[in-house]
């Protein structure tokens, strides 16, 4: 390793340690790594970097889904998917855990965002499951974990970061890759919750009191413009009727109908805040974006993905092997990095070795966002276990405690997906 490698590694865990934002990490340490490596014009060749990691008309969806999830998120979607999930599994023992599974899932792939799906669903379930008499660290690691999915089950923002890096790689293959094993997750999480409600009797003698038991055909009515969004995103992408970017954009125009005009509870008063919010989380997406790109670009240009293929492909040649050896390391990184930067840095490093091996790259994407999902329920940096224990007022690592089994099911459907490619491209058009 060269000493502007060393020096971008040091860095880099330097200001990790100290808690400095991992977008300011990953630009810094790259700035210090190219004047340590003499690069001319260093500056303006980092800033290039930037605005270039940035211009693509395939990341403007980021903003829109976005723009999207926050307007669900205000428009009332979730009550409504409460109440159909309610109507769809809510007579089953724990039945509220299987309330709280399915309304993150079908909330998360509407919305395609984890943390709003604990937000949103988080917000109004688990105060009703300690009510109910669920413990509070059991309902919060429940609906942390379940909000996950929506990370799989399309649309996904972190699946179109994923096709950007590694290239010939198609939105839409992804976006259809990702349902069944998004299901085998959601399907996975509530076996775990039924087992451990009828284990340990949660809810046992409240699931009756003031619950809510609407008729299917009425309650899937006022879900099903909701559900439509998925339909309409993916039939229109598949169909070849827009792009992916285009999908994104009528998503939002989709769901300002939906919380404006047909369920009215978004008055136009509401929407400078919603933006604004969308604003702010958008410019953390696209700046971590941008830094990673420079990032990544220097590391192309000192031959590091070189390097390090040739180091994996010496401790072994069987696709096999090399996957557990990848799924370890993203495991042990996605406990300190969040998951775009992630995606960024680490796909354009792993996905040439894998291809090389004959591993498809949609199905190695599939592979590490459901890795990378695990790390957004660890600490020190799990967004959605924050989120969550930030709803539920609990204490962080009580909440960790409680998420091992839920862990366990993840990681037991993450050997599936790796091993078994065609839960992953079952649903895919031929390449």
């Amino acid at each position: 390793m060269n000493t502007g490698l060393l020096i971008l590694l040091v860095s880099f865990v330097a200001m990790l340690c100290l808690r400095v934002p991992i977008a300011f990490v990953l630009g810094l340490s790259t700035l210090l790594a190219a004047f340590a490596l003499d690069y001319p014009n260093v500056l303006l060749s980092i800033a290039s970097d930037l605005t270039n990691g940035i211009d693509s008309f395939a990341l403007l969806a980021i903003p829109f889904f976005i723009l999207a999830g926050e307007v669900m998120g205000s428009g009332g979607l979730a009550r409504r998917l409460i109440a159909l999930a309610t109507v769809l599994v809510g007579r089953l023992p724990g039945g509220l855990a299987m309330v709280n599974c399915l309304t993150c899932m079908l909330f998360g792939a509407i919305s395609g965002s984890a943390v709003a799906a604990v937000s949103s669903v988080g917000g109004t379930l688990i105060p009703e499951m300690r009510r109910r008499g669920y413990p509070r660290d059991f309902s919060i690691a429940l609906t942390a974990s379940a909000a996950t999915t929506g990370l799989l089950i399309p649309p996904s923002n972190v699946m179109i970061v994923y096709a950007l890096v590694a290239g010939n790689v198609s939105v839409a293959s992804l976006f259809l890759a990702g349902i069944l094993p998004g299901i085998l997750v959601g399907v996975g999480l509530m076996a775990a919750a039924f087992v451990l409600c009828r284990a340990n009797h949660y809810g046992a003698g409240h699931e009756g009191e003031d619950a809510v038991r609407p008729r299917l055909v009425p309650t899937l009515l006022a879900a099903l413009p909701s559900l439509l969004l998925v339909i309409i995103v993916l039939g229109g992408i598949l169909g070849g009727v827009f792009t992916a970017t285009e999908a994104s954009a009528i998503a939002v125009l989709w769901s300002l109908l939906l919380g404006a005009v047909f369920y009215r509870e978004i008055k136009p008063g509401d929407l400078p805040a919603i933006v604004l919010r969308s604003a702010r989380t958008t410019a953390v997406v696209l700046f971590l974006v941008a830094c990673s790109c420079a990032m990544s670009r220097l590391l192309t240009q000192e031959q590091l993905p070189q390097q390090v293929g040739a180091l994996m492909l010496g401790l072994s040649d069987n696709p096999l092997v090399l996957l557990l050896i990848i799924n370890l390391a993203l495991l042990a990184v996605g406990v300190f990095m969040d998951m775009t930067p992630a995606v960024l840095i680490f796909t354009p490093i792993f996905l040439p070795v894998l291809i090389s091996l004959g591993v498809d790259p949609v199905h190695f994407g599939i592979i590490m966002v459901a890795n990378l999902s695990i790390g957004l329920l660890t600490p020190p940096v799990g967004t959605c276990l924050f989120v969550g224990a930030g709803i539920g007022q609990s204490d962080i690592l009580r909440v960790a405690r409680a998420m091992l089994p839920f862990y366990a099911v993840m990681i037991g459907a993450l050997l599936i997906i790796t091993y078994y490619p065609p839960l992953s491209l079952a649903l895919t058009p031929p390449r």
